[in-house]
């Protein structure tokens, strides 16, 4: 289970530069796919070795004056419930407001650890101000420059203390889970598979309430589905269910070891589906997409191609992932769609033999090496995979640091063509030898 840390707080304080920051050292979800990173409110992160998920409650708010303060409360309330660390976001040169107040009071009753954090302290003077937020009740300040960045390495130091560990099972079945925007069909799909055996429930210890783990063994499969959907006591509060699905969506995706991506035939792959791809990408899951509700789509014998083709352009660069179609209404290929999902599971956990590896890469290496920089010759002499949860090879060279992205991208595409594995991510490395 990955710790989360929510930052919270009234707009305008600085929560998405704060965001920004915290992500930046890995690059958050998304780099550079154009259209998305405007809606890109949450992003992994790392301090002094330990790894969690940052969300930016802000971009969730439904921007209408009336409904602003309703919104934001409602966020508060569904972070409280989801996250594992608060960040409280003030204002040093606006002071304590009457929202603060409200979100301050939500956050006293939350019995999670809070972190005040007093944004655009940038002198000395300022920092006297700063104390005004003790009032709170809610213990130690932590005065920041989010612009800057001063301040924060104190804040992290004091907020990975509270993480809980990560605890790994011992379940050595493979974990499927199913993701997607709400409406697409997931619960559907998985009472599908499992009938009316649902009472096949499994909660094992170490795993959050509001994930259920179901042992599947059917038609040959065994495998553990880790179910996240609809499974909130309902709140007084209405939810804000974009948000709620994306904390939900983060939980379920950190759990499992492949990732079935279930998208809508009738609106295609939408930018929120391609943050979650991302995202299952960056953490290195196994990852099948799903194409629901194919029975609405008018079709001839080209549309499936078409369909797949403008996906894959969405996905760039990382494209090698089973697509397969279905209609669980009408129940058709969601077998189909099991059969795929550990195949990918399999592929995640191949190990290539350093001799094979060895045979099939370097005379493709010869005949096209890496391009001579500054006149100097890259000689690749030798190639092994890495142990990991996940594809990793390292390449050992003489001048590893000439190696640019377009010829790492030709290297894993070789790799892809030789030895099947398709819906995992695969990790290159140029070492010196």
């Amino acid at each position: 289970m990955s710790n989360i840390i929510a930052i919270v707080g009234r707009p305008n304080v600085g929560k998405s530069t704060l965001f920004n920051r915290l992500t930046e050292s890995r690059k958050a979800i998304v780099d550079d796919f154009s259209g998305v990173t405007r809606d890109r409110h949450y992003g992994s992160a790392e301090w002094t070795d330990k790894q969690f998920t940052v969300i930016d409650t802000g971009g969730y708010v439904a921007n209408s004056e009336d409904l602003f303060e309703a919104a934001i409360r409602e966020q508060v309330v569904i972070a409280i419930e989801e996250a594992t660390v608060l960040l409280f976001m003030v204002d040093v040169v606006t002071g304590i407001t009457d929202l603060d107040d409200e979100i301050a009071q939500l956050l006293r009753r939350s019995n999670k650890p809070v972190f005040i954090v007093v944004n655009k302290v940038d002198n000395t003077q300022l920092q006297n101000d700063a104390s005004v937020f003790y009032g709170f009740g809610l213990g130690e300040i932590y005065p920041i420059s989010s612009m800057t960045g001063s301040g924060t390495g104190d804040l992290l130091d004091d907020v990975i203390k509270h993480f809980e560990d990560v605890v790994e099972e011992e379940n050595t079945l493979p974990k499927l889970t199913i993701v997607g925007r709400p409406n697409v069909g997931k619960s559907s799909l998985i009472n599908a598979l499992i009938g009316k055996e649902r009472n096949i429930v499994t909660p094992i210890a170490g795993t959050t309430r509001d994930s259920i783990h179901i042992h599947y063994n059917q038609f040959g499969h065994e495998f553990m589905f880790i179910d996240t959907a609809g499974l909130r006591k309902k709140t007084k509060v209405k939810e804000n269910i974009e948000f709620y699905s994306v904390m939900r969506t983060i939980k379920a995706l950190e759990e499992a070891d492949v990732v079935i991506l279930m998208i809508d035939a009738m609106e295609g792959l939408e930018s929120q589906d391609v943050n979650i791809f991302h995202l299952a990408e960056k953490n290195k899951k196994g990852i099948v997409i799903l194409v629901n509700k194919w029975d609405l789509v008018e079709k001839d014998s080209k549309t499936t191609k078409i369909f797949e083709d403008q996906i894959r352009t969405k996905l760039q660069p990382f494209t090698d992932v089973p697509i397969v179609f279905t209609s669980v209404i009408n129940k058709q290929r969601i077998h189909q769609a099991i059969e795929t999902a550990l195949e990918v599971h399999k592929n995640r956990g191949k190990k290539v033999p350093t001799s094979k590896l060895n045979d099939v890469m370097l005379p493709i290496i010869e005949k096209y090496p890496p391009p001579a920089l500054k006149g100097k010759y890259i000689k690749i002499k030798y190639i092994t995979q890495i142990n990991g949860t996940s594809p990793m090879f390292a390449f050992f060279c003489n001048l590893p640091q000439y190696i640019k992205e377009p010829y790492k991208r030709f290297i894993e595409n070789k790799l892809r063509e030789n030895f099947d594995f398709s819906g995992s991510p695969i990790q290159i490395y140029f070492r010196q030898k």
